[in-house]
């Protein structure tokens, strides 16, 4: 019953849509040569125009993804081939361990030095003598 309470917006692009299909079969009648053409050109202005939108626009979070892809895929190729040319299992578990020792000495940060001072908590307050 809501639908037949706001009929006005519905008529007026029904009536458009009908205006339009009128017009478009007109032209079609009167001369399709020109129908042809025009729609051709609108088509082609429109690919322009959607290739140029989609070649411009950065903010695509697929491309995004994407990116984020392709980086972590070159750093997995990268971390395995500098395994691959590692002969001696030895060898490259200690230049992790060490790499790793090293890393852990910089990243490490100083504790903070605090000092706990006590006070006399038991004690209370003469408020009275304020």
């Amino acid at each position: 019953m809501a639908f037949l309470k706001n009929r006005t917006p519905v008529i007026i692009v029904g009536g458009l849509i009908l205006l339009a299909l009128l017009g478009i079969f007109a032209t079609f009648t009167n001369n399709p040569s020109a129908f042809l053409q025009n729609i051709l050109v609108i088509a082609l202005v429109g690919l322009v125009i959607f290739f140029l939108v989609r070649r411009f626009s950065n903010s695509s979070p697929q491309k995004k993804e994407q990116r984020a892809f392709l980086k972590a895929a070159k750093q997995s190729k990268k971390r395995l081939q500098h395994k691959g040319k590692d002969s001696g299992i030895k060898s490259s578990s200690l230049g992790t361990l060490s790499s790793l020792k090293k890393s852990n000495r910089i990243k490490k940060k100083s504790p903070a030095h605090l000092t706990v001072i006590d006070g006399k908590k038991g004690k209370k307050k003469n408020r009275a003598s304020l």
